[in-house]
């Protein structure tokens, strides 16, 4: 009696667990629309909702001609940052031989736009001097920073630095260490200060209009502050970064004057050292102390290719015993921190604590898992050939639209209605079990869609409904499978009891083998195949697997159920498993289309 209670108390836990699964997923949903900005409906994609065009123009010196090699490279850099902004079914496309076009469902943010239009190269510069960056007059400075505000690069590698302190600024020698240091520099983009009630004052005049040095005919390298000529200089000096920093050179080979992206800082760069399109991957996350626990201070991980492998590393050399930046003005001279600058802009300036030779570097400093990601991004996706304009941004209709979605949707209904009316004329009242499987994987696909589109902002377009209705098959194939692999079993001899486990084991290996190569097919169309496709794969992808959730966890165990029920276990004629349905039919389904024709001399009679 214990044995035989025991596959009835797993059928019902495993109902309890699939049930609570369910509801799980509907509390997440409801919570998100009530606390946070989910919705109920799931978000549609440009072809059915519409959204924004913009078209970028590429900005370029004159006398200078676009090539396409360079926009075909732009049009890709730019598809992964959209991508890394989270806008699914966005289409990148050019127009003409120089413009692209970004089509994207909704309305951008303005962080994401400003993302996709800041897209000049990524360039690495030394830091040869440093000034506040707004002319206008500036609260007095009483000497105290948060030494959350600095940055730092870390090394697996280390062989002693000089460390400038974020609490005395004053540098002391870093001592030597056996595994990973940690020594910190500050960023003069993070500098802040303290206001007081003293009258304000105007930015340090200590610096001199012009260069306190004659310039040589060759510097001596990179970091060399005789790259800061007379023109540099003046520039610097007339630099106002609160108004805007339009019309600044770009010399890869020269010095050039930039802002931080805050406004507070502005720089002389030396040459360029590394460029952007060196670096092979950007990530963020948390750092991992020296006995390797995780911490809680944010860092980005930063890895460059073969050839900015050896320059990020002599550079690293060169600066790693020179003193860091101390102040938010700084004279010309030669200093630690290597400027990160996109667009013209400063983005992030830390110095390095070792030198680094394997091209793996670890950036830290008084910024959020946030920030950290979003620097992040743009490191990795910040390397373009060519500068960018926004020449128009405008709203765009829908493509298919209402009447093409409500279409799509009547002829899925109707695929449906036509499974359920085939289900009810073959297996009578075991259609229970085929119509309460198609409503659970139905709601459960469409509360997965909806909670992708509020936590990845993930949006349903027309090929993405297409798979869904191809899903209504891939269920109905499941369930056949198996109630077939059941009554083979009754008319083997066993009863209905022995017949529902015997066939699932039968059942089960089928019903794997063929999900797994409909999800096999929907990892590849998405990989290989365009955007217009990805939708279709990646629907047919996600029903497929809560098809095998649905068969293992409600189909199998609820059938398991009803069979010990006395109307299915009777083999009443409206049951599905009567006599005459099972024994006396010349014709057994084989498994996914294939059928078998029983011998006549075994047609008909009781067992």
């Amino acid at each position: 009696m214990a044995a035989d209670r025991r596959p009835k108390d797993i059928a019902r836990r495993t109902l309890v667990w699939f049930f609570a699964l369910t509801l799980g997923l509907l509390a997440a949903l409801a919570g998100g629309v009530i606390f946070k900005d989910a919705a109920w409906a799931p978000k549609l994609g440009l072809d059915l909702a519409g959204g924004t065009q913009i078209v970028l123009e590429p900005r370029v010196p004159d006398g200078q001609q676009v090539t396409t090699e360079q926009v075909e490279q732009a049009r890709d850099i730019i598809v992964q940052r959209v991508d890394a902004q989270g806008v699914s079914g966005a289409e990148v496309t050019t127009l003409g031989e120089t413009n692209i076009v970004i089509a994207m469902p909704g309305a951008p943010t303005a962080e994401q736009e400003q993302a996709l239009a800041a897209s000049s190269e990524m360039q690495f510069r030394p830091v040869l001097a440093t000034g506040i960056g707004s002319l206008e007059p500036q609260p007095t400075d009483t000497g105290t920073t948060s030494p959350g505000d600095s940055t730092e690069t870390t090394s697996p590698t280390s062989d002693g630095s000089a460390t400038v302190s974020p609490d005395n600024r004053t540098s002391t020698p870093a001592s030597r260490q056996q595994s990973r240091t940690t020594t910190k520099t500050t960023s003069p983009a993070d500098q802040t200060s303290s206001p007081t009630d003293s009258a304000t004052t105007a930015p340090d005049p200590s610096l001199p209009t012009q260069p306190p040095f004659t310039p040589s005919a060759k510097p001596t390298g990179p970091i060399d502050p005789n790259w800061i000529t007379t023109k540099v200089w003046s520039d610097f000096n007339d630099l106002d970064c609160s108004k805007g920093a339009d019309g600044l050179t770009e010399d890869r080979d020269g010095a050039v004057v930039a802002c931080s992206t805050d406004q507070q800082t502005k720089y002389v760069l030396g040459p360029v050292v590394v460029p952007g399109s060196e670096i092979s991957d950007a990530s963020a996350g948390y750092s991992v102390g020296q006995q390797g626990q995780v911490t809680n201070t944010p860092e980005i991980q930063l890895s460059f290719k073969d050839t900015g492998r050896d320059a990020y590393a002599r550079v690293s050399s060169d600066m790693v015993q020179l003193p860091g930046i101390t102040s938010a003005q700084m004279p010309p001279g030669k200093y630690n921190a290597l400027a990160t600058v996109l667009d013209g802009q400063v983005i992030i300036a830390p110095g390095f604590e070792s030198t680094i030779p394997n091209g793996q570097a670890r950036i830290t400093g008084g910024f959020s898992i946030e920030e950290a990601r979003s620097l992040a991004k743009q490191l990795k996706f910040g390397a373009l050939p060519l500068s960018f304009d926004l020449q128009t941004r405008q709203e765009i209709s829908p493509t298919l639209g209402n009447e093409q979605l409500r279409m799509g949707l009547i002829a899925g209904l109707i695929g449906l209605l036509l499974v359920l009316g085939y289900a009810i004329l073959q297996y009578r009242a075991l259609a229970v079990v085929t119509i309460g499987s198609m409503l659970m994987a139905a709601l459960l696909t469409y509360l997965a869609i909806a909670l992708l589109g509020w936590g990845y902002n993930y949006r349903l377009d027309m090929a993405g409904v297409t798979g869904l209705i191809v899903a209504i098959g891939v269920t109905a194939d499941s369930f056949i499978v198996y109630f077939e692999r059941v009554r083979d079993e009754l008319r083997d001899g066993r009863n209905l009891r022995a017949a529902v486990e015997a066939g699932w084991a039968r059942a089960k290996r089928t019903i794997l083998v063929a999900d797994g190569v409909n999800f096999i097919a929907a990892v590849v169309l998405y990989v290989l195949a365009s955007s217009g496709v990805r939708g279709f794969a990646f629907t047919l992808g996600l029903t497929t697997l809560i098809d095998l959730l649905v068969v293992f966890m409600f189909t199998h165990p609820l059938l398991g159920l009803l069979a010990r029920t006395r109307f299915y276990s009777s083999g009443h004629k409206w049951s599905g498993f009567s006599v005459g349905q099972v024994h006396g039919a010349s014709v057994r389904y084989a498994g996914r289309g294939r059928v078998a024709v029983r011998p006549a001399t075994e047609e008909g009679g009781a067992r």
